[in-house]
């Protein structure tokens, strides 16, 4: 055989290879594009896609939230110490910072002419006694008038009336300790000018401590008069027991919030006014409905989740409240019972198809 017929075969079989080639992927083609034919206008199985999930049986439950807030330690009793009249200072008798008892002369100013003026009015008191005495002597014997008689009554009266506003005035002069309590530094010095608005110092009640804390919408029903609470501060591990005792009377406007306090007995004072606080409140609801919170879809401003009903995903609007790490309770939408789709969410619609691999 020669070079030329040789060829000549070589180029017959590699053409009916070519061709056979052609013929035979012709029909695939023809089924892959029939097929999206099928697909885009709607007709093939496109509907029928089945989607594997997960879902979980809605059953009461449970629910504790645990959450810090924080507080701010406050004194029981607090007060800037002022004298009520005006003069100038003759005594001071407190060592700053330390423990004073009510009642106790801390300072003074000079009452030495009310003390003159009260001297004076005694000495008249003797003297407006014996009239009164002699009147009524005389009365009695209808030696004198009826008239004469009350005139001596009444400027004895007006007398001790004197004399008690005078001892009064004296009382002004003298700064006593209102309650028991820890005084502050002092504001002035013996032979200063004091006024009503001069601060001399300032006197704080530091046993029993309150803490005051503000709690959100979800909190506000749970802390009730006499709950007691555990508060951590700062720098320290130890855990102390407080008591809620008050609660504001209405929520602020502002922050939503309501504020509360409770009263620490604090009785060794180590613990000082104007500290922060850590406060770890529980809210438990017990017999909720609640999902994961995986399961659940915001859409349009309302949340929504898929039920599995006859193999199917059917979407319902759920409202939500209590929420913890994992769960979130269902208030409404939702009934004992229902199963809810947890996972693949974002791929399920309406009616469609799905196969539950783990149910809870």
């Amino acid at each position: 055989m020669n070079k030329k017929m040789k060829w000549g075969i070589i180029t017959v079989v590699g053409a009916g290879l070519l061709g056979w080639g052609i013929y035979s992927q012709r029909p695939k083609q023809n089924e892959e594009l029939a097929e999206a034919d099928k697909v885009m206008s709607g007709g093939g199985n496109s509907n029928k896609k089945i989607l594997n999930v997960n879902a979980t049986i809605v059953k009461p439950q449970t629910l504790i939230d645990e959450r810090n807030f924080t507080a701010t330690l406050i004194p029981d009793e607090e007060v800037d110490l002022s004298f009520e009249t005006s003069g100038k200072i003759v005594e001071i008798n407190f060592e700053e910072g330390t423990y004073v008892k009510k009642g106790q002369l801390l300072a003074k100013v000079n009452d030495r002419p009310l003390q003159a003026q009260l001297q004076r009015l005694v000495s008249q008191l003797k003297l407006a006694e014996d009239r009164v005495f002699r009147q009524d002597a005389l009365l009695k014997r209808d030696a004198v008038s009826q008239e004469a008689y009350e005139q001596v009554k009444t400027d004895l009266a007006t007398l001790n009336a004197d004399i008690e506003l005078v001892e009064a005035q004296i009382e002004q002069t003298e700064l006593r300790a209102p309650f028991d309590g820890v005084i502050g530094l002092r504001k002035v010095s013996v032979g200063a000018y004091a006024s009503p608005t001069t601060v001399v110092a300032k006197l704080t009640k530091t046993s029993p401590l309150k803490v005051e804390f503000a709690v959100n919408e979800a909190y506000a029903q749970n802390v009730k008069m006499g709950a007691p609470l555990t508060f951590t501060v700062s720098g320290s591990l130890d855990k102390y027991e407080a008591k809620v005792y008050a609660r504001e009377s209405d929520m602020d406007i502002d922050t939503r919030t309501l504020t509360v306090r409770a009263l620490y007995p604090n009785p060794s004072g180590a613990l000082l006014p104007g500290r922060y606080a850590s406060i770890a409140l529980r809210n438990v609801v017990y017999d909720a409905l609640a999902i994961p919170s995986e399961a659940i879809l915001p859409e349009m401003g309302k949340d929504k989740v898929f039920l599995f009903k006859n193999g199917k995903a059917e979407p319902i609007d759920i409202i939500v409240g209590m929420r913890t790490e994992s769960l979130v309770q269902a208030l409404q939408g939702l009934a004992e019972g229902d199963t809810v789709i947890t996972s693949g969410t974002m791929q399920l619609r309406t009616g469609m198809s799905v196969v539950i691999d783990h149910l809870q």
